[in-house]
């Protein structure tokens, strides 16, 4: 590891944190200038200004790098970096919330945090519109920073680093391989920011229009694009009418499609979704399951007519994505729909998406994999090449997709391990526990069910659901390389 470049780069990422911190203050100064509220913004980005500025200073007198430096950050420094910039970030987050007392203890301030910048979206509050809008609102923007990617936005803002930046931005960019969709790693930041900008932006309108002020519609996009889930309600969407949950169905949809489809829709190619075998399959999976869901929920009795469909669509669109909004309790839906929940949670959105899971391409090479491993047993000499997209998939890329699913079920049954001995949950939060948080979904069932929060869970076990949410957001790498002894060695 060149442990100079990282922690320069670290550094900057965290003066970019401490920028993003003045949106939440305005709301703080325009609620009140003397306030609490107000004072533990100043002061967080006062430190995080201190502390980057202070790493950059530091470097400058005792390892100056120079620009042709950064083309030296390899793979081990680029996972290193993403890993280490957003445990930094989540640090320096998580003092609003703390230094403000509307989060007494700063291990449940740090849960919130990086509950926000993972956006998986569990929460340790209650009585939630009862907090300062500066804080809501903190709440929702580290939901839209983490969704594109801090290091994305990063590399987008700053001058460009080299090489190096493919390296960041391929550490973090969620699924198996990072496109670029500009000649730079740089542009492509730049594009990606702005189609979600732009998806945004309508969004909010559109929930202007729907009845939402444009603090509550501005907190719901931002959970909404980013695929999180924090709400300004303890009730989540079910506080708003049917046509908001519609808007926020139709736009979780297009936040777990890839990015990178709809920038060339953007650019006149709308077909261009429907030639993305990822995305048929995404599709599909919410054609079948939404009339499956509302029989069901209609047979027996637990939700029938529009409201039922609604409630399917919404839930199945929320789960998938890995949203985790809710407008009902999906813990008291019969076993076979929660069971189904629970595997969406595991396959997530597309690759390229802002949500989490393995990403529904992981679990289709997997399954394609499997299946052609059977027909090879009965047929020896059979040539069947796997093909995603109508195109070879690499041997290698098999082989690391099959890597990441193991590293993910163990992951998953470790957290599920964990909670058992830290908070003697039992076998249903427990187990739904863990893989809403590696997942990053939010919303469990049990005791982490859709009408409950993760605030009785002991210290430890929320430190190491912290752990699960950084492992899932970053593709588990870039959080498991920073327990490898070699990955510290020059």
């Amino acid at each position: 590891m060149h442990l100079p470049l990282v922690i320069n780069v670290v550094a900057r990422i965290l003066l970019v944190a401490s920028m993003a911190m003045f949106w939440p203050l305005l709301w703080a100064l325009l609620e009140d200038p003397g306030s609490r509220e107000t004072r533990a913004f100043v002061f967080s980005i006062l430190i995080s200004i201190a502390v980057g500025s202070c790493g950059l200073l530091i470097l400058r007198k005792f390892w100056p790098i120079r620009s042709r430096d950064y083309d030296a950050i390899g793979a081990k420094d680029g996972l290193s970096i993403v890993g280490l910039s957003w445990i930094s970030v989540s640090f320096v987050g998580a003092l609003p919330f703390f230094l403000s007392g509307a989060i007494p203890s700063y291990t449940d301030a740090f849960f919130e945090t990086v509950s926000g910048f993972t956006t998986t979206g569990a929460t340790v509050l209650t009585g939630i519109r009862a907090f300062p809008p500066g804080i809501l609102f903190w709440r929702s923007l580290t939901h839209w920073m983490g969704g594109m990617g801090i290091i994305v936005l990063t590399v987008a803002l700053l001058p460009a680093i080299g090489r190096g930046a493919y390296r960041l931005y391929s550490a973090e960019a969620p699924g198996p391989s990072a496109e670029r969709l500009q000649p730079t790693v740089k542009e492509t930041a730049k594009t990606l920011w702005s189609v979600y900008f732009l998806l945004s932006l309508i969004e909010t309108l559109f929930l202007i229009l729907g009845g939402m002020t444009l603090f509550e519609a501005l907190c719901h996009t931002f959970g909404t694009m980013a695929t999180g889930g924090f709400s300004t309600r303890d009730a989540s969407l079910a506080a708003f009418g049917p046509n908001i949950q519609w808007v926020v169905i139709i736009f979780m949809f297009l936040a777990g499609c890839s990015f990178i489809l709809h920038f060339r829709a953007l650019r006149g190619k709308p077909l261009v979704y429907f030639r993305s075998e990822e995305f048929r399959i995404y599709l599909g999976l919410m054609v079948v399951l939404v009339p499956v869901f509302s029989g069901i929920l209609w047979l027996t009795g637990a939700g029938g007519g529009w409201e039922g469909i609604r409630h399917a669509c919404f839930q199945i669109i929320s789960i998938l994505t890995t949203t985790g909004f809710t407008t009902t309790d999906f813990d008291l839906w019969p076993p076979f729909l929660k069971i189904s929940l629970i595997v969406l949670m595991f396959i997530g959105g597309c690759a390229g998406s802002t949500g989490g899971g393995m990403k529904v391409v992981r679990v289709y090479v997997a399954l394609k994999s499997g299946f052609k491993s059977i027909i090879r047993s009965i047929l020896p000499n059979v040539v069947m090449p796997l093909k995603v997209d109508s195109k070879p998939v690499p041997e290698a890329y098999v082989v690391n997709a099959g890597a990441y699913f193991i590293l993910y079920i163990f992951l998953f049954l470790l957290g599920t391990v964990v909670m058992t001995i830290t908070d003697g949950a039992d076998l249903v939060t427990a187990f739904s526990a863990s893989v809403a948080c590696l997942s990053n979904i939010g919303p469990g069932l049990g005791d982490v069910g859709a009408s409950r929060n993760y605030a009785w869970i002991s210290p430890e076990g929320k430190w190491f659901l912290s752990f699960l949410m950084l492992a899932g957001r970053l593709e588990l790498y870039a959080i498991l390389i920073l327990f490898v002894p070699a990955a510290w060695r020059r």
